[in-house]
């Protein structure tokens, strides 16, 4: 694969990975247990990463960890508990991936829900912008360290998972958590996904220097169970 190869709707993360060798690389990749993190687990490791997936703790995780070693056989992957909901479950999750590795080069911050309920997080944040940026806010902050680590490799990335939807509402610092205004779903989480990619373009910049690259990604639109809370009116 050359630096003139361009994509399209149709091609395939093995398209996109073709050529590129991840060998000695560690991938922490949130919500790898469905949807999207699925695939990109498997996509990476199939390219040799070492694959550490950030899951809710349940059969699902456990489930979609063998179905990675039957689909890339001899992978390295590894799953740590994380409920992006809790502060203190992201804290507990970052100290198991210290536990299992002393360098981080790919952080995927894929995980997230969409046009949810008006529900709170554990710690009283609006379940949106608590799971979707907050979780992974700080998730990113106490990895910086392991980051670095990959940094010093090479160069680390952090890859934001945002959508389109971001134009559905800018960052509303003075009411983030729709303690002054009506709640609107479709709003609340465009503005959860214009924090991802404020979060990518911040780390970009403060991180530069630890040899840390981050970029937002909109991943198009795909019907996973990310849809949960919708109908089909």
């Amino acid at each position: 694969m050359d630096d003139m190869t361009t994509f399209a709707w149709d091609s395939t993360t093995d398209d996109v990975t073709d050529g590129i060798d991840l060998s000695d690389m560690t991938a922490v990749i949130t919500g790898s247990s469905s949807g999207l993190g699925v695939e990109t687990a498997r996509a990476l490791a199939a390219r040799g990463a070492r694959i550490i997936g950030a899951n809710r703790a349940g059969d699902k995780s456990v489930a979609a960890l063998d179905a990675l070693r039957a689909e890339v056989p001899g992978v390295d992957a590894a799953i740590v508990d994380l409920d992006l909901g809790s502060l203190a479950s992201v804290r507990s999750c970052a100290q198991q991936i210290h536990d299992i590795t002393d360098r981080v080069d790919i952080l995927i911050n894929n995980a997230g829900v969409m046009a949810t309920p008006q529900e709170a997080t554990t710690d009283g944040f609006k379940r949106q912008f608590g799971t979707n940026h907050l979780g992974h806010f700080l998730l990113t902050r106490e990895l910086h360290d392991l980051l670095a680590s990959g940094g010093k490799g090479g160069g680390a990335r952090v890859v934001c998972l945002s959508s389109a939807g971001h134009w559905g509402s800018a960052v509303d610092l003075d009411d983030p958590n729709y303690s002054n205004r009506p709640y609107d779903k479709w709003e609340a989480y465009g503005q959860s996904k214009t924090a991802n990619a404020l979060h990518a373009h911040e780390i970009s910049i403060r991180y530069r220097e630890d040899g840390i690259s981050a970029f937002s990604v909109h991943p198009g639109v795909i019907m996973t169970n990310l849809a949960r809370y919708l109908t089909e009116q």
